[in-house]
């Protein structure tokens, strides 16, 4: 039994390096957390990127800590405290919760401070590392077969759709006015951050895509990851993510992480072609809960 009293606070502006030297040594599993922290810091007025930081504080040095965030989604590095500090983080904010992400072990911590109802989405993840001078290029990209591009204006229609899809398909959201206003957000802050990438095969048509959405100066993480289904399995998502990550290589960046399901066998195949190899888990949910008000 845990007999520590450890200091839960809300991580104020001038706490930036005292947090970041408790994620950089798990910066695999933390990459959403620094990189927030790094663009939007630790002041939280509902602005893209910013969130309520709650942790836990032993001997003046972070233990755990748990952000909620302005889109809704609360994001846990807590290896201790995960349901106090989420519970706690979610009363501060009084935001509801999106998705629940982290190592797996912290996520189920993190649920037993919720009154959850249902499990409307529940992703268990491997968590897969790349050093970036090892990564095997795809024949197809190498001879040209296909090109890769970072994402331009005239695609924005056709890359807000796949957006949409991916989040119907993979997280299993509805297909509301919402969700396609999102994904048209989505797109138009990759138009800006230049950080979402297009393939196009031999015809010049696209055919699959992938971003970045999370980096720090050495690291990159790659998500939306999408191919249209009648276009899967001709080796497109691998192509895309090499090519995304050549160019971050030629930037500097040293190494790459992802995470995909457990069950996605095509997906996890095509990483480890690449060189990807499983260094941990993820977990990513979506939680039926009642308003932060009827909370007890």
């Amino acid at each position: 039994m845990n007999t520590r009293n450890p200091q839960i606070r809300i991580l104020t502006p001038g706490y930036e390096a005292l947090l970041e030297r408790f994620l950089l040594p798990r910066k695999e599993s933390s990459l959403f957390l620094l990189s927030n922290l790094r663009r939007a810091g630790l002041s939280d007025h509902g602005q893209r990127g910013q969130g309520t930081y709650f942790a836990a504080l032993e001997d003046g040095e972070v233990v755990a800590v748990v952000g909620h965030f302005w889109n809704g989604n609360i994001i846990v590095q807590a290896p201790e405290y995960a349901a106090a500090l989420t519970a706690a983080a979610r009363r501060a904010t009084g935001r509801p919760l999106a998705r629940l992400l982290g190592p797996a072990d912290q996520v189920e911590s993190a649920l037993r401070a919720l009154p959850v109802q249902s499990l409307e989405f529940d992703a268990r993840e491997i968590l897969y590392g790349l050093y970036l001078e090892n990564m095997a290029v795809p024949v197809p990209l190498q001879a040209g077969q296909v090109r890769a591009r970072v994402v331009q204006r005239r695609d924005a229609a056709t890359v807000a759709d796949w957006r949409a899809a991916m989040s119907i398909e993979q997280f299993h959201e509805e297909d509301t006015p919402e969700l396609r206003a999102n994904a048209a957000e989505s797109v138009e802050n990759s138009l800006r951050s230049g950080r979402r990438w297009v393939l196009e095969d031999a015809n010049g048509q696209l055919v699959s895509m992938c971003d970045f959405n999370a980096e720090l100066a050495e690291v990159v993480q790659v998500g939306g990851v999408f191919t249209p289904p009648e276009r899967r399995r001709r080796g497109y998502a691998r192509a895309v993510v090499a090519a995304a990550l050549m160019d971050a290589r030629a930037e500097g960046v040293t190494d790459a992480i992802l995470f995909t399901e457990e069950t996605n066998t095509p997906a996890r195949k095509a990483y480890e072609a690449l060189g990807f190899q499983a260094i941990g888990d993820y977990r990513i949910t979506r939680a039926d809960l009642p308003p932060v008000g009827d909370m007890p």
